[in-house]
Formats: structure tokens, C-alpha cells, sequence
């Protein structure tokens, strides 16, 4: 019988501590740690994250060349020593020493093959070692044939009784994706070393019919620093859908190229050692039935190979191994897409898994125990991952047919447009009917060109993604009809018959509302590319349209010709960026309350360059800017969206085409995930906190305050909150969630009540925006986490947008507090999104949604940078009514 697990706060592992190492206790229950999630409202970016760079492209074009073959011996670089490596405190590897161990194990075995497939953030060499017995250039040719059959022919290899016994069927593991959950590294250099010098013949025979791959560490960063996150402050392991950061690029890169039939993720720690399949929901694209068979399969021989180490309660404080599917109710799910193991199924892995090694020693226990402790433990956790991957190379060797003619079905599937299956229940020991979960599959979504698209930038960054995930896409020649409507010739089309439809699918279908399902989900419960993005995505159920393929969307940057100023409508990121490229080199900018940006006729030349950069179009400068505030329906308490509570609407002073905009400088109290998307849009940001405040701060060269964690107006010194309140008097603030509506509060700005939703509450929401300069131009759905919404609204408030009166949530999982609180129903009708201006002047915006989460809702990016533009710009300036 399953035991139920709560999730529904963070809680903290703990393992013995060294006065009671061997104490048997019960194990506490198998919680995974939140990254980027709640703690965002409480830890800011800290001020050493000023030395962040900007992102940079990945240095290393990485694929598996088809006309090399094994061994391909690479002399990686070697790092400068650094002592101050947290890894070193533990007696594992430093990051200085991979590259050292792996030119010397290319040197003494022909089966070791060494490559750098990126970057990290801070700029460390990824490296990928694959294990495999040595083949010429033309059976790597042979296999790169059959890999490629397998995929995009897999009915004809599914015919083709032989193939198995020609391919090298490839595993793929993964490690230290989180920087201070160390072993996996140590563990994979361990194997590695093991299968290079093995005279065991099981082991050469393994070799000769598999391919192993090692991403050494994914984390260089976090491993050197100690910490969870790479040097961006992202956890790694929910980037997987989003690819924001190089290093899941690089992953994302190898598992296409090596399509993995298997893969394991190791991490840590969870006492007993905790063994993926998962709890109820699963991902209801996966071909469930061919992966939990698989799965659940080799978790059962990765537990029995950690059992037989030995390890026990009384001995070492190592407890025994748990499988969530089997030994939990809920709160460990496969729903989402964003962990690597939740990816890989849609790359051809008909197993794949988490695994969390015992004993903890990051976090408290790395600073407090003695470092015998700490090295006794990340001993025994070495030991036990090490067994998990020779566990899983033994599950490949003894099932190597059938996890490559699993592969193949999975493609075959797809490719011949078969409904989703339903799982038969007991497929395995304890499948049930909570464990059934499916999707319905659309003949094809529809990406029109022309006027049904809202932006042809965030058309085409969609489709680029697309691409880039190794999902097909075409592009029509001709104008065809669907679904009762006409598309236009230039139209992308993604045809679901193809073998990755699992992975299109999960991207763009709108996705499920599972809140009646299950009672708590570890992690995020809905996204959707197509709602979140920007673009226009349709479902249709008949595709009779002539499409050829693309490997990339087409240009979409244009200036229009002639002499006169340009107009720039900013409701994609694209624009964003293209605009602050534009204020960064001082060109003298209008801003319409509409979130159009006129740009003069002196700067065409810049306008040009931006186009051609960013993909954006500019059109003649004419009417279209210094609309006022328009007036729509659905605004709570009977308040008019976009007008301010109780008040006529108004327009801003100044010329009728708008006001003056320069570059927008922002000091930040923000999580990273925020602090890295406002810099990725162009901003200039200084990252602050409260503890920055109070040790003296420079407020002149800031425009806009941006809170959104990390800052509390009540533990401000009397400098810092009079220096504060001198800033109120002429710039703006922005701010987001608990944090900043508490900070809205204590210093007095906006009169308004900020309710909070269920605290786990999140996914995909409908919204109603107004027309005004921040909720003009915003998509009808945005991204909610935490959810909050604001009652009690003054005359000086405006509602720039609300939560649907029709129930909100498209997908994701928002139940009420127990209690009856904080549900969808209540909030129903209510803002989402409200500004003003504060008595001191502050122009002011405050967001209880979530449109920079994670760096994925590209389509809400322009809706927090027209926020940001309006605050700056209306500062100031008076206010009149007609």
C-alpha cells in the first residue's frame, strides 16, 4: 500500500548527524528541495550576483560527428588549480582535476573517448565521455545510419529483425546537474576508470554492443561554489522545456544526438537511497506502457545492487533504498517536462530516472559536521551511486533488444499518428487506475503567417525552439484550410505524425487543470509554448496543407521604407530588446501609453541594425501612439480594467504622442531567475537587498525599483528608508508577489489588499487586460505561481488586468487551503495587475502573477517591461482627467 507524502511546504532531509550516525531512526520522507519555486519571495540575488555575466553563446558547435570513429581522442584543457573548490572539503574531485583524469584514462585505453560540449555560465568546459569498444569510421557511420533509421524510419527498423543486433543501443548518465549533490561526478569517474582498463569479458562484451555516456558534471558551477544553482542562480533540473541556460542546451544537444534508450540523473539526498519510477500524475505524453515497464524495471535491480553493498541503519545510518511508484501516494510525480529525466522519454528513453543518494552533506551538515563525517558519508554516497550505474549498464546489456525495439515503437507511434494509449492496469505490481493518464493528440498545430499571428518574432523564437528540440516543422507553400479557416501561404506547420510528437506535444497543447486529481505536486503543474510564448498556436484536427521542411523560421525583421520617424510596437520580447538597444545608444525615444515606442526618422540607420539583430518589424510612425486609456470588461467589484477604482479615466500630461523615454536603469531586490531575464531583455540592473539599503545606497543612477524578494521596507535603517523615500519623490516601482506586496504596504503606496492564493498553487491562467500602458498588448493568459490578487482598491489605482470571470486556471493545479481559501474561485474576477501613482509621485505597478518565472513566459516578458518603461516615464509628471 502506498504512504501518502506532503509537499506542500519545503522541508529539509535529515540524515543522522555524527553523534548519532548509526542511531536507527525511521527515515524521514523522501522530499525533493524547490529550486527557483517559493523561496524566490524570500532570497534575493545577492549582491555578488553584479558579477554575473551576460549569457554567451555556447563556444563549441557539439554533435556526434558522423564521419569520426572511437576512440576520438581529445586533449581537454586543463583548469588552473583552485583551492577553494567545495568539493575538496569532501575528498571528492575538484572540478581542476576531471580534465587531468580524463587525458590520462584517453591515454591507457582505446575505449575512453573525452569532449567538451560547452560551457558552463561562468565559462567551465562541459565534458562528455563516451565508454564504448573502439569502432572504425565506418562503423560509426554504420550506427549513425541505424540511429537515424530508428527515428525517422522506425516502422521499416521495426521490421528489420536484425537491427538490434547491429546497434549499440546508448545509455546516458547524468550528473551533479545540482552543484552541492557532489557523488555522481566521483561515482561516473569511478565506472568510467572500471570499464577502461576491465579485462572482464561480460565487460568488453557490454562494450561491444553499447555505447555509455558520461555528462561528467552538469554543474560545474555549482559544484565549484557549492551550491545548488549554476552561476546564473538557475536550478539546472527545471530548465528542461525552457533551455534558458548553456549547460541544459548542452544536455539537450546530447541526448538528441546520442538518443539515449536509458538514463539515469543522479542527485542527492534522500535517506534510503530514493530510485525514480515516480507517484501519480504522470506525463500524459510519455508511451506510458513502454516506459513503465522498463523503469520500474531496472529500479528494482539498481535497489537490489545498493542493498548488496551492505549498508545498513545501525552500521552507517543508510536506510534502505524506496521507489516512490511503489512505496508513496503522491508528491513525486513525472507530470513535468522540466527535470532531465522527464525530458529524455521524449528523445527515445524508454527508462529513465532520478536517483538520490543517502547521506546528506551540503547545506547545514557541509558547514557544521567534522570533515571525517562529511567524507565518511560522501564515501558510502559514491559507493551507492557508483552501484546504481553498474546496475543500469547490466539492465541495458541483459534487456538491449527489447530497450531498442521499445525505442523504435515509441517513434513508430508518433510517426504513424496512433491515439495515446491507455496503460493497462497492472502492467506492473501496483498500477492502478491513478496511475492513467492521457492526452489527445491534434492532427497538427498551425503557426499562421500574416494577420492571425500576434508577433512574427515570437513565431519564429517558437519555432526556432522547436527546432532546436528536434521537433519537425514545415512551413506551407501554398495558403490551405483547417479547422474551417484559411492559413496563409508561409504558414509553420508542426505535423504530429512524426516520431517526437510526445515532445511537440508537450511543448504546445494548452495542457490539463489536475487539481481534482491530486492533492499536492512537487513542482510546477502547467505550461504551454503555445499560450505563454507570444505566438498564435492552433490545434487542428485535419491537415491538408504542402509543407517543406525547415531548419530554422524565416526572417522576420523589417524597416519600411522612407524618410520619416518609425513606429515600434512593443508586445514580444524581441522588441524589448531591440527598444533598450536602442535607449542604451542614447536614441531620443517617445513612449506611447499603448506600448508603442517612436523612434526618430535621425535614428533609421540604428533601427536597421536592431531589425536585423532582434527579428523585429518597424512600421511609419502615424496615429498609432498616445492612445489613452481604454476602458474593458471583467474588472472586479464592478471596476472597469484599465481604469483607476472610482475615477474617471485619464492620460498622462504631455505631448500628444506620448512621453520621453531613455534607457531605464533598475535597482533590483529579485530573484535570479528575474534578475536574469530583465538583463536578458536589456536592462541595466543592480542587483540590491535589504542589507545593500542599509549599508548605504546611490540611488541617483536608478529609475525604477523592482521588489520582488530580498527586501523588507520595516528592517530598513533610518538612512536607508529616508534615502528610500527621497527616491518615491521621482522614480518608479515595480514590484511582484509577497514580498512585494508586503513592501507595497509598509511604505505606503498603493491602496490596495493583497490576498494570497494556495501558497503551491501554479500554472497556466486566463486573464482579461486592459488597454492601458501596462496591460495593453498582453496575451489573454499568463503564468501564476503563489497566486495573489488585490481587493480594496483606492481612487488612485488602476486594474490593468484581472483573472477570468469564467474560472481561471487552464492548466496546472490550484486547489484551496483547507480552510476554503485562496482557490480558483476566489479569484475569479479579481486583479491581477494593478498600478498608480503614489502620493509621493511614484509611479507604481504591482504584479501578482508571475511573467518572468523560470525565464519561460517569453509572450509575458513585454507586459513587465512596458511596466518598467510606463513607471519610469510617468514619474513626475501630473496626472489629468477630462
Amino acid at each position: 500500500m502506498r504512504l501518502s507524502i506532503a509537499l506542500l511546504s519545503i522541508a529539509v532531509l535529515l540524515t543522522p548527524t555524527a553523534a548519532t550516525a548509526h542511531a536507527v531512526e525511521p527515515p524521514p520522507p523522501a522530499v525533493r528541495d524547490f529550486g527557483n519555486g517559493p523561496e524566490r519571495n524570500e532570497e534575493a540575488a545577492g549582491v555578488s550576483a553584479e558579477t554575473l555575466r551576460a549569457p554567451t553563446e555556447e563556444p563549441y558547435g557539439y554533435s556526434h560527428e558522423r564521419d569520426r570513429g572511437y576512440p576520438r581522442q581529445n586533449q581537454l584543457p586543463i583548469p588552473g588549480e583552485n583551492p577553494a573548490d567545495a568539493s575538496i572539503k569532501l575528498g571528492l574531485v575538484p572540478y581542476h582535476g576531471i580534465a587531468p583524469r580524463l587525458n590520462d584514462l584517453q591515454r591507457r585505453s582505446k575505449r575512453v573517448s573525452a569532449e567538451i560540449i560547452g560551457r558552463s555560465y561562468q565559462g567551465r568546459d562541459l565534458y562528455l565521455v563516451t565508454v564504448t569498444a573502439p569502432e572504425s569510421r565506418e562503423e560509426a557511420r554504420e550506427q549513425s545510419r541505424l540511429r537515424d533509421r530508428i527515428q525517422h524510419d522506425p516502422a521499416a527498423a521495426a521490421r528489420d529483425r536484425g537491427l538490434p543486433r547491429k546497434y549499440k543501443a546508448p545509455l546516458f548518465v547524468n550528473n551533479n546537474i545540482h552543484g552541492n549533490e557532489w557523488e555522481g561526478t566521483d561515482a561516473a569517474l569511478r565506472v568510467i576508470e572500471e570499464l577502461a582498463t576491465s579485462t572482464d569479458p561480460e565487460v568488453a562484451d557490454l562494450l561491444s554492443r553499447t555505447r555509455l555516456y558520461f555528462n561528467v558534471t552538469a554543474n560545474p558551477d555549482g559544484r565549484v561554489n557549492g551550491v545548488r544553482v549554476n552561476g546564473a542562480g538557475f536550478d539546472l533540473n527545471r530548465d528542461f522545456v525552457t533551455a534558458s541556460q548553456s549547460e541544459v542546451r548542452a544536455m539537450r544537444q546530447v541526448m538528441i544526438d546520442t538518443q539515449p534508450v536509458t538514463m539515469i540523473d543522479l542527485h542527492g539526498y534522500v535517506n534510503g537511497t530514493l530510485i525514480e519510477p515516480t507517484t501519480p500524475p504522470h506525463g500524459a505524453n510519455y508511451e506510458y506502457d513502454l516506459f513503465i515497464r522498463n523503469t520500474y524495471a531496472n529500479g528494482l535491480g539498481m535497489e537490489a545492487a545498493i542493498k548488496a553493498l551492505g549498508h545498513t541503519p545501525e552500521a552507517d545510518g543508510v536506510y534502505p533504498p524506496q521507489i516512490p511508484f511503489r512505496d508513496s501516494d503522491e508528491g513525486w510525480d513525472d507530470w513535468p517536462p522540466i527535470f532531465a529525466p522527464q525530458y529524455a522519454p521524449f528523445h527515445g528513453a524508454v527508462a529513465a530516472h532520478t536517483v538520490e543518494i543517502p547521506l546528506r552533506v551540503n547545506g547545514s551538515d557541509y558547514i557544521n559536521l567534522p570533515v571525517d563525517e562529511l567524507r565518511r558519508r560522501s564515501g558510502i554516497n559514491t559507493a551507492i551511486a557508483a552501484a546504481a550505474i553498474r546496475a543500469t549498464y547490466g539492465f541495458v546489456r541483459a534487456r538491449h533488444d527489447q530497450l531498442i525495439a521499445d525505442q523504435i515503437e515509441v517513434f513508430r507511434r508518433g510517426a504513424a499518428g496512433e491515439p495515446s494509449r491507455t496503460v493497462p492496469l497492472g502492467i506492473v505490481p501496483g498500477f492502478g487506475s491513478e496511475d492513467v493518464y492521457n492526452t489527445t493528440f491534434p492532427r497538427a498545430y498551425v503557426i499562421p503567417a500574416g494577420g492571425g499571428q500576434r508577433s512574427a518574432t515570437a513565431a519564429a523564437r517558437l519555432v526556432d525552439h522547436l527546432i532546436a528540440n528536434d521537433v519537425e516543422v514545415g512551413q506551407a507553400k501554398r495558403s490551405f484550410r483547417a479547422n474551417g479557416r484559411t492559413y496563409l501561404a508561409g504558414s509553420y506547420v508542426v505535423d504530429m505524425r512524426q516520431p517526437k510528437r510526445g515532445l511537440a506535444n508537450v511543448m504546445l497543447e494548452a495542457g490539463t487543470d489536475i487539481s481534482p486529481r491530486v492533492d499536492a505536486m512537487y513542482d510546477i503543474s502547467g505550461w504551454s509554448h503555445a499560450l505563454l510564448w507570444g505566438a498564435t498556436v492552433d490545434g487542428v484536427t485535419s491537415l491538408q496543407a504542402q509543407a517543406e521542411p525547415v531548419k530554422a523560421a524565416a526572417p522576420t525583421g523589417s524597416v519600411p521604407k522612407g524618410h520619416g520617424p518609425l513606429a515600434l510596437k512593443v508586445i514580444d520580447a524581441k522588441e524589448v530588446m531591440a527598444l533598450n538597444a536602442l535607449l542604451a545608444q542614447g536614441v531620443a525615444v517617445t513612449w506611447a501609453n499603448d506600448g508603442t515606442a517612436i523612434i526618430p526618422a535621425t535614428a533609421r540607420q540604428a533601427a536597421h541594425t536592431v531589425s536585423d539583430r532582434y527579428g523585429v518589424a518597424f512600421t511609419p510612425a502615424g496615429t498609432a501612439a498616445g492612445t489613452p486609456r481604454g476602458i474593458a470588461a471583467g474588472a472586479p467589484a464592478g471596476t472597469p480594467v484599465g481604469a483607476p477604482s472610482g475615477t474617471p479615466t485619464g492620460t498622462l500630461a504631455g505631448t500628444a504622442t506620448g512621453t520621453p523615454l531613455s534607457q531605464v536603469r533598475i535597482a533590483a531586490a529579485t530573484s535570479a531567475d528575474e534578475l536574469f531575464t530583465l538583463r536578458e531583455l536589456g536592462f541595466p540592473v543592480t542587483p540590491i537587498s535589504t542589507a545593500t539599503l542599509n549599508s548605504g545606497f546611490d540611488w541617483s543612477g536608478t529609475d525604477v525599483l523592482f521588489v520582488s524578494s530580498g527586501l523588507s521596507y520595516t528592517a530598513l535603517n533610518p538612512t536607508a528608508k529616508a534615502a528610500l523615500d527621497t527616491f518615491l519623490a521621482s522614480g518608479g516601482v515595480v514590484t511582484r508577489g509577497s514580498t512585494g506586496a508586503a513592501f507595497n504596504t509598509a511604505a505606503g503606496l498603493l491602496t490596495a489588499t493583497s490576498v494570497a492564493g494556495r501558497g503551491d498553487a501554479n500554472g497556466v491562467a486566463r486573464v482579461v487586460s486592459s488597454t492601458g500602458p501596462v496591460g495593453s498588448g498582453s496575451p489573454g493568459y499568463s503564468f501564476v505561481y503563489s497566486p495573489r490578487w488585490f481587493t480594496g482598491l483606492g481612487p488612485e489605482v488602476t486594474v490593468e488586468q484581472a483573472y477570468a470571470t469564467e474560472g481561471p486556471l487552464v492548466s496546472g493545479h490550484w486547489r484551496p487551503n483547507p480552510n476554503g481559501t485562496g482557490g480558483q474561485e476566489a479569484a475569479k474576477g479579481q486583479a491581477a495587475v494593478v498600478s498608480g501613482r503614489d502620493e509621493r509621485g511614484a509611479a507604481v505597478v504591482l504584479f501578482g502573477t508571475e511573467p518572468m518565472f523560470r525565464n519561460h513566459p517569453k509572450g509575458l516578458f513585454p507586459q513587465v517591461a512596458r511596466a518598467l518603461y510606463w513607471s519610469a516615464s510617468v514619474t513626475g509628471a501630473a496626472v489629468t482627467t477630462p
